[in-house]
C-alpha cells in the first residue's frame, strides 16, 4: 500500500473512475472505492460503503468522545479522457503530478486521507467521505448527508489554497419548438421548427447580457445563461417537425429555481419548457466560528468564491458549516491535467491542523 502523499495520489490517478452516467461505458467508482476502503482499513479507520453499483466510502478516525466532528469530502469519479495521452499513467515532473483526476480531485483525496490518519488525541471524529457521481448527479454526497452529520466540513475541490465560502448554482433546461413536417417543396404545408427556435436563441443571448450587466454577488459575480445542445429535423428535403434546445442557467446566491423558470417561460412563449437537473448556490456565513478557524489556520487572506458548482452546497444545506479549500493546478476536464504537489502537502498540513484544533 502506498504511504507517501505523492505515491498515494499517483495510485488513485492510475485507477480509471470515469463517471458512467456522464460517459457511457465509463468504469465508475467500484475499483477505486475498493482500493481506498482497503487502504483506510489498514490505517485503522472505521469504514462503511454506501451504494452498490456506484459506491461511496465513509472512513472515520474516531475520537475519544465529546468533541466536535469534522467532515472531509471529495469525489472519486472523473470526467472522460477524450484527447488525453495515457490518462491513467501518472507521471511526476517539475513538482507536478499529471493524469486524469490529479487536479480534480484525486490528489486532494490523498491529502485528506493522510491528514485524517495523522490526527491523534482528539475527542471528536474526523470523517472522510469519498463520494461517487459528483461530476453529474451527486448521488454519493446525497447518500452521505442522509447518514452522516458533522459540526463542520471541508470540501477539497481545487481553490488554489484559498478559502471559498460561496459558489454558483445551476438550472438545466430544455426548450422544444414545434413545426409541421412536409416535403421541402411544400412551404404552403410545412412549418419550420428550427426557424421557430431562432427567436428563443436571440432571447437567451439578450437574457445573458442582462444578467451579466445586472446584480453582482461580491464573491461569485453575476448569473449567466447559455445554449448547450440543439437538435432537430429529420432529413435535408423535409420541413422539421421539432427542434430541441438544451441549456444551462448559472445562478448566484439569492436566485431560485422558480425565478429561473419564470424567466425561461417568458422566453419560450408557446414552446415547451422542461426544467432538468438543478442545484442551488452555496453561501456560508463568514462570521461562523468554523469558517473563521479555517481562514486563520489556512492563512489564505480574504475569503473567495468559486464559479463552479460543488457538493459543498448539499452539505451546507444539511445544516453543516462548509467551506471549500483545495490545491493548486490546472486542467480540470481538459486534455492536460496536473496538480501541484507542494500545494497537496500544504493542504494535508492545514487540514490536519484544523482537525486537531476543531476536534480537540
Amino acid at each position: 500500500m502506498p504511504s507517501s502523499l505523492s505515491e498515494l495520489a499517483a495510485a488513485l490517478v492510475a485507477i480509471d473512475s470515469v463517471n458512467p452516467a456522464l460517459v457511457p461505458g465509463g468504469a465508475g467508482e467500484g475499483e477505486i472505492a475498493s482500493f481506498v476502503a482497503g487502504w483506510c482499513e489498514k490505517q485503522g479507520l472505521d469504514v462503511e460503503i454506501l451504494g452498490d453499483e456506484r459506491p461511496s466510502v465513509v472512513a472515520a478516525k474516531r475520537g475519544s468522545g465529546g468533541g466536535r466532528s469534522l467532515l472531509l469530502n471529495g469525489h472519486l469519479d472523473t470526467v472522460g479522457v477524450a484527447g488525453m495521452e495515457a490518462p491513467f499513467e501518472p507521471r511526476i515532473e517539475d513538482g507536478r503530478l499529471y493524469g486524469r483526476g490529479a487536479y480534480d480531485m484525486k490528489g486532494a483525496l490523498a491529502a485528506i486521507l493522510l491528514a485524517a490518519t495523522d490526527v491523534t488525541e482528539v475527542r471528536g471524529d474526523v470523517i472522510v467521505t469519498l463520494v461517487a457521481d459528483e461530476e453529474l448527479g451527486s448521488i454519493g454526497t446525497e447518500a452521505v448527508v442522509e447518514r452522516v452529520h458533522a459540526d463542520g466540513a471541508i470540501v477539497v475541490e481545487p481553490t488554489d489554497l484559498r478559502v471559498a465560502i460561496a459558489h454558483r448554482g445551476f438550472v438545466g433546461f430544455e426548450i422544444e419548438t414545434a413545426g409541421v413536417a412536409a416535403h421541402g417543396s411544400r412551404p404552403d404545408l410545412g412549418v419550420d421548427a428550427i426557424a421557430n427556435m431562432g427567436p428563443v436563441l436571440v432571447a437567451l443571448v439578450q437574457l445573458d447580457e442582462q444578467l451579466q450587466a445586472g446584480p453582482r454577488h461580491p464573491l461569485v459575480g453575476t448569473g449567466s445563461v447559455h445554449a448547450s445542445l440543439i437538435e432537430g429535423g429529420q432529413e435535408l428535403s423535409s420541413f422539421p417537425a421539432r427542434c430541441a434546445l438544451t441549456g444551462e442557467r448559472r445562478t448566484i446566491p439569492g436566485e431560485t429555481v422558480e425565478h429561473v423558470e419564470q424567466e425561461l417561460r417568458e422566453i419560450a412563449g408557446d414552446a415547451a419548457l422542461r426544467i432538468l437537473a438543478n442545484r442551488g448556490p452555496l453561501t456560508v456565513d463568514p462570521d461562523d466560528s468554523f469558517v473563521k478557524l479555517v481562514g486563520r489556520v489556512a492563512g489564505a487572506g480574504e475569503n473567495v468564491g468559486a464559479l463552479f458548482w460543488t457538493d459543498a452546497a448539499l452539505i451546507a444545506d444539511a445544516g453543516i458549516p462548509t467551506v471549500l479549500f483545495g490545491p493548486s493546478g490546472e486542467g480540470a476536464h481538459a486534455a492536460v491535467e496536473w496538480v501541484d504537489l507542494a500545494s497537496l502537502d500544504r493542504l494535508r498540513e492545514v487540514v490536519g491542523r484544523i482537525a486537531a484544533e476543531w476536534c480537540a
